[in-house]
C-alpha cells in the first residue's frame, strides 16, 4: 500500500473517532449549505492546539520540485499567514498551529504538498477568547473562482482558484472530497462554522473551501 493510501486510511479512521472540538466528520456524503453567523466559541479550536509536532515550514523541495509550504495568501479577505506544520495528536486529533495560533495556518504534513497530485489540507482559527477573529475569520467570504496563493520553502508560487465552498454538520463532512481525492492538484481550506455549544465543545458546523490549481 502507498504512503498517500496508508495516510487516507489513517484519516478515516481518524475522522470517524473525532476531529476535536469541532467534531466528528463521517464519510457520508449529503450536504448542509447554511450562513449562519458564527458565535463566540471563547478560544477553542477547530482542532486541538497540544500538537505534539508541529513546525513553522523550513524544508528543501520533493523530487517532484514541490517544496513543503510556507505562507497561505488569500487576496479577497486579506489573508497573509506564515504556514507551520501540523500532525496527529495521540487522541487521533489533527492539530491546528502552535507556535501563533490565531495568526498561522496549519498545514496537514503527512498529506501532500499543495501543488503536488492529491488533496492538500490546510487549518486554521476562526476566532479567539472573546470572540474576536483569528486568520480565518473571513473565509465564509470567499466565492468560486477567487485565488487562493501557496508560497513554498523555494519560493514558489502555487495559485488555487476556490470551485466551491461548503459548510457541513459534523455527521455529514464528505471524507473522500476533503482528504482522498486524486484526480487532481486541490487544496481544501477548513475551519469551524455555525454556532459553538458548549455542552460538547464543538461548532454544528464545519466550513471547507474547495480549491484547485490553476499553476
Amino acid at each position: 500500500m502507498s504512503a498517500i493510501k496508508v495516510a487516507f486510511c489513517l484519516f478515516i479512521l481518524i475522522l470517524s473517532i473525532g476531529i476535536s472540538a469541532c467534531g466528528s466528520p463521517s464519510t457520508t456524503q449529503s450536504v448542509k449549505a447554511y450562513a449562519s453567523p458564527t458565535k463566540d466559541h471563547s478560544g477553542h479550536a477547530i482542532i486541538h492546539t497540544t500538537a505534539t509536532h508541529s513546525s513553522v515550514a523550513t524544508a528543501t523541495p520533493t523530487p517532484d520540485g514541490v517544496a513543503k509550504p510556507a505562507r497561505l495568501i488569500i487576496p479577497s479577505i486579506g489573508v497573509t499567514a506564515p504556514v507551520e506544520f501540523v500532525s496527529i495528536l495521540s487522541n487521533g486529533d489533527l492539530a491546528t498551529p502552535e507556535q501563533n495560533q490565531w495568526e498561522h495556518v496549519g498545514w496537514y504534513e503527512t498529506g501532500p504538498r499543495p501543488g503536488e497530485v492529491g488533496s492538500s489540507v490546510i487549518d486554521g482559527h476562526l476566532d479567539r477568547p472573546g470572540g474576536y477573529p483569528a486568520v480565518f475569520w473571513n473565509l465564509r467570504n470567499l466565492h468560486g473562482g477567487e485565488n487562493v496563493i501557496v508560497i513554498d520553502t523555494s519560493g514558489k508560487s502555487w495559485t488555487f482558484r476556490v470551485t466551491h465552498i461548503a459548510f457541513y454538520t459534523p455527521q455529514q463532512a464528505p471524507v473522500q472530497e476533503i482528504f482522498g481525492n486524486e484526480a487532481g492538484h486541490y487544496l481544501n481550506l477548513i475551519t469551524c462554522a455555525g454556532d459553538w455549544i458548549p455542552s460538547q465543545h464543538q461548532t454544528t458546523l464545519r466550513l471547507v473551501v474547495f480549491t484547485s490549481l490553476v499553476r
